[in-house]
């Protein structure tokens, strides 16, 4: 079944999230209490809504509570942010991801029971920090504070060998899950599968693992 979702806040952040989810042809709602940008969603979304979800009885109204996910995207507005997002959980809304400022402000979201706390802002600049700082690094993904999933090309000092003789997982801690060679993904590949010089590896552990494996085996 498809889900429903409702996305509060259409600036850079809750814009891209309502375009990217109609596209992929699932029901939208839009809701921004700014009637401009209301109206440029209007032809993107299912719906488009001006409202202030500050207001309780907006929120009824609108049926929030019946929608599968509720992404609240309001920009530099703290206030509205964290009044939402109560006002969204006390009236059964089943999940709600919440983009936060700072620290701060996802410990009081965390508190009055945001489900998920993105900070799109930050988790980029990590992004690019990574590809930046390192010649083998295609993309990153953070999984929790410590652990992070990498894209890495394999270069000539791994190029040839398979998974057991380097030794991988037993000298850095990290595990390869998935190889990607041009059209093809290997998931879960074997411990004898030989490693193609600019495969892809996709890797997951602890960031402090992966620096030592990046650093060992790929500078």
């Amino acid at each position: 079944m498809k889900k429903d979702f409702a996305v509060i806040g259409l600036g850079r952040f809750g814009g891209s999230i309502c375009r990217e989810l109609a596209e992929q042809g699932l029901e939208v709602m839009a809701i921004d209490t700014n009637e401009a940008r209301v109206n440029e969603f209007s032809i993107i979304a299912s719906h488009a809504v001006v409202g202030d979800t500050t207001d309780e009885s907006v929120v009824k109204g609108l049926g929030l509570r019946n929608f599968d996910h509720v992404i609240v995207a309001i920009g530099d507005d703290i206030q509205a942010s964290i009044l939402t997002t109560l006002i969204l959980k006390e009236n059964g809304v089943d999940k709600v991801t919440v983009k936060a400022q700072n620290d701060y402000h996802e410990k009081v979201l965390k508190k009055i029971g945001a489900d998920v706390v993105v900070h799109p802002e930050r988790d980029m600049g990590r992004r690019i920090a990574h590809k930046l700082a390192s010649n083998n690094v295609l993309d990153y993904l953070e999984l929790s504070d410590e652990h992070s999933i990498v894209e890495i090309v394999a270069n000539e000092r791994v190029g040839g060998h398979s998974i057991i003789d380097l030794d991988i997982r037993a000298k850095y801690g990290v595990n390869i899950v998935a190889i990607k060679r041009r059209e093809q993904i290997l998931v879960s590949p074997q411990a004898n599968e030989i490693i193609q010089y600019k495969d892809i590896l996709i890797v997951i552990g602890a960031d402090y693992d992966i620096n030592r494996f990046e650093k060992k085996m790929l500078s």
